[in-house]
């Protein structure tokens, strides 16, 4: 097909099973039933409801085009259904994304988390939908570099005519509601400056040098939405592979290493991501460590087959092994730094509020 589909994938935590770990069946079952309804009306081509820890992930195509009111509207009103089943199993957090009273044309800033994409179905169409559960959109920023500007991850960048040379990376500035698109390898030292701070600058989405699109990120803060701490922030990523991309292995292959990120705990925490198979999407211990999970589909006419659970491989192993490891680590140092999050990214918590109950006992030294 010629023309553009657009890849949408929206995800929002409308209630837990319990506490934060998991997802109720029957909320599962009534988003399938919504996504299968506008399918039938033809609004969605194909769809697949998935989720990774208590977060539900929408996962439509569609030839609406990105931030399409029509497709934002069927997910907003989606969540809602999911909602009211939580509610009625009094399921911990019912609807705890969903920041707004009513649907306003978008779902971003109102709480859930948005990564979407469009493009001309090539031959073959590879993609990987990522997702993270206990950790903030910060967390795609080392694995979006090693994927598309590092040889020692990317083999491509250095043997694959099509890749060698480079990518265009777009980062955003959270806090300063801003952005910038860096060249690599011409300007490789000037994105490391900005995506190493990882709560603030924010790979948001990355193309080659001829402008196709190659991977798209949420970078949706739900603390900065709501001005103080509603939940972690959860955030999906989509990655196209092969053909001029990288391969399926290549974009894999950050993971290997349980990088720390924030979140964990009552997202006061660092942790490592652990790369996970679907099934052990549970983040039980202190409501974690943080787990992110790898849904591959090959594209075919707006069709979505799949998902392979790419994580289920014995190959991760080690990966999960490191990251108890490193978890066991940090766990020990109970509410002290580094374990704890420094008082600047605690800003959005219930920590503020303990410590102004203190402020007048604070005398002059």
């Amino acid at each position: 097909m010629s023309e553009k589909i657009t890849l949408s994938v929206i995800k929002a935590d409308v209630g837990g099973f319990v506490g934060h770990c998991a997802i109720h069946p029957d909320m599962m079952e009534v988003a399938r039933k919504r996504l299968k309804e506008a399918q039938d009306r033809g609004v969605i081509i194909d769809f697949h409801v998935m989720r990774c820890g208590d977060d539900m992930e929408l996962i439509m195509t569609h030839k609406k085009g990105a931030d399409s009111e029509e497709i934002h509207k069927l997910a907003w009103n989606t969540f809602l259904a999911a909602t009211e089943v939580a509610k009625e199993l009094k399921m911990y957090g019912a609807g705890q994304d969903l920041l707004a009273d009513a649907f306003s044309g978008n779902v971003k800033g109102m709480g859930p988390g948005v990564a979407e994409m469009e493009f001309v179905e090539r031959k073959s169409e590879p993609v990987i939908v990522f997702m993270a559960d206990k950790t903030s959109p910060g967390a795609w920023n080392l694995p979006l570099f090693k994927i598309f500007a590092d040889p020692f991850n990317t083999a491509g960048l250095v043997i694959d005519p099509a890749m060698h040379d480079g990518f265009i990376f777009e980062v955003v500035d959270v806090y300063g509601h801003r952005k910038i698109n860096l060249n690599t390898p011409e300007e490789m030292y000037d994105l490391l400056m900005f995506i190493g701070t990882m709560r603030q600058y924010m790979i948001r989405r990355i193309y080659t040098k001829k402008g196709e699109i190659a991977a798209a990120a949420s970078t949706q803060k739900l603390s900065l939405i709501a001005g103080k701490y509603v939940g972690k922030d959860d955030p999906i990523l989509i990655v196209r592979c092969q053909a001029g991309l990288p391969a399926v292995g290549e974009a894999l292959e950050p993971f290997s290493f349980p990088h720390i990120v924030e979140g964990w705990m009552r997202g006061s925490h660092h942790g490592p991501l652990m790369p996970v198979p679907f099934e052990k999407a549970n983040p039980t211990r202190f409501d974690g460590p943080p787990r992110v999970i790898a849904a591959g589909f090959q594209i075919a006419n707006g069709r979505l087959i799949g998902p392979r659970d790419l994580f289920d491989d014995p190959a991760f192993d080690y990966a999960r092994q490191k990251a108890n490891e490193i978890g066991n680590y940090l766990r020990v140092h109970g509410p002290f730094e580094p374990h704890r999050l420094g008082l600047d990214d605690l800003e959005y918590t219930t920590m503020p509020q303990l410590m102004k109950r203190l402020e007048s006992r604070f005398e002059p030294e």
